[in-house]
């Protein structure tokens, strides 16, 4: 396949792309400042609000192949919830024109609470403390703005409560919208394991499913 990944250069994105090309994909680097010496990775200066740049991107040109799948990233700090709401409706109203299947890498606040599904994670301080909620807010309003493309080809990729760098496993656990925890309580992966989930749904997508989950698998 040929992958865009949308925040290339974040710790997500990144990431992204080391795993894809480990698997033999081509992958479009979409970020304001993109740089890669790998030749299976194609650089792209691509500001998301720009839906003509977004579009040209994805279409292909004569310097690249068009993009048979997204993956959007993108996040700012601190939080703009109207950039990413934004950014989101661009990018899957440009994928649907183009038929190109959309992952979204969310948050985990827009998922139901273990033991109390009436309550989202973004309104549980047990899981989001309140210097976060805006945070979590965010992620809640962008899984709104894909659910409002009802019939789109799109998937939104919940991380757990803790998402941070470290080591490749290939060990997760993988459910839908409800937020998942190792048998020690914990509820975290690796971006390093959530890169490997987002490219195993990549290969094979379940049409079905619009909202799913992850979180680190324990060997056995």
């Amino acid at each position: 396949m040929t992958i865009a990944v949308l925040g290339a250069t974040g710790m997500v994105g990144s990431r992204v792309i080391t795993e894809a090309g480990t698997r033999g994909h081509r992958v479009l680097a979409l970020s304001r400042k993109p740089a890669s010496d790998d030749p299976n990775v194609t650089p792209i200066a691509v500001d998301v609000n720009n839906s003509h740049a977004v579009r040209e991107a994805l279409a292909g040109s004569a310097s690249h192949s068009a993009a048979d799948a997204v993956v959007l990233t993108v996040r700012t700090f601190p939080v703009d919830q109207e950039f990413l709401v934004g950014a989101t409706r661009t990018v899957l109203s440009i994928a649907a024109e183009l038929g190109i299947r959309t992952l979204v890498v969310g948050g985990a606040g827009a998922l139901r609470s273990p033991g109390d599904h009436e309550r989202l994670v973004a309104d549980n301080p047990a899981y989001v403390p309140a210097g976060f909620k805006t945070i979590a807010a965010a992620g809640v309003a962008q899984l709104r703005t894909c659910q409002a493309h009802a019939g789109g080809d799109w998937v939104y990729l919940s991380p757990p409560a803790v998402l941070e760098p470290g080591e490749r496993t290939g060990r997760y656990l993988r459910g839908t919208d409800t937020l998942l925890t190792g048998p020690d309580g914990r509820s975290w992966i690796s971006a390093e394991d959530l890169a490997v989930a987002v490219l195993d749904e990549l290969e094979d997508p379940d049409p079905q499913q619009h909202l799913i989950t992850v979180v680190h698998r324990d060997e056995q």
